[in-house]
């Protein structure tokens, strides 16, 4: 959950339930850290799990625990050079990957599916970006043979160094989105410049319902 999440959680139901109907919800933003804190509730920064700093962990873990990992993310290419990277790290992992790209529904979404299938991953990791990547899981999770899904976003491209995600000191202090407006504003300036004054409109109006 980032902000972008939160708004969208706000705004549409289903994605709300599939939130609340997870098994688990990482906080993956300080702006969701923030708007708790403002809540009230006692959270600190090392409660923060983003996942392009997690990710080779994962990986060593389905290594040792001898679970399969299928990418599914990215532009053509982007889970290729994953996977390089990450069996140099972990190299006796399970894996495999296919990028984002593809029609979502239809004949190229079956033969996806049936890649997934016959690979018949531990994990499946999805990176669409929000909104679509959850409703894409939940249109096709009862025909996909995988235990566990993960819908992470742009993970993949900051874990490739695709997209610059800012340099360290910005990442860990809360201003990666600086960094990402700069090299994207035509893309993300709705996310940013509109969606975090929106998102702390709404946590201080909770507030102050709060204190009436």
């Amino acid at each position: 959950m980032n902000v972008k999440a939160m708004n969208l959680a706000y705004e549409l139901d289903w994605y709300r339930d599939f939130i609340n109907n997870s098994d688990l919800v990482f906080c993956d933003g300080f702006g969701v850290l923030l708007g708790a804190i403002l809540l009230g509730y006692d959270v600190e920064p090392t409660h923060r799990m983003t996942c392009p700093d997690y990710i080779e962990n994962l990986g060593l873990a389905c290594e040792q625990q001898n679970v399969s990992l299928f990418l599914l993310a990215g532009k053509p290419g982007v889970a290729e050079k994953a996977i390089t990277q990450l069996t140099t790290v972990a190299p006796k992992l399970q894996v495999q990957g296919y990028h984002g790209y593809f029609e979502k529904s239809g004949d190229e979404n079956e033969q996806v599916i049936q890649m997934i299938n016959a690979f018949n991953p531990g994990v499946l990791y999805v990176g669409f970006g929000m909104p679509l990547q959850e409703h894409w899981i939940l249109h096709n999770i009862e025909r996909i043979n995988a235990r566990v899904f993960l819908p992470l976003g742009a993970c993949l491209d900051f874990y490739t160094g695709t997209v610059y995600r800012g340099p360290e000191w910005m990442t860990d202090r809360g201003l990666e989105w600086l960094t990402r407006l700069a090299t994207e504003p035509n893309r993300l300036w709705e996310r940013y410049i509109i969606g975090n004054p929106l998102f702390f409109y709404r946590v201080f109006k909770e507030r102050m319902s709060k204190n009436k």
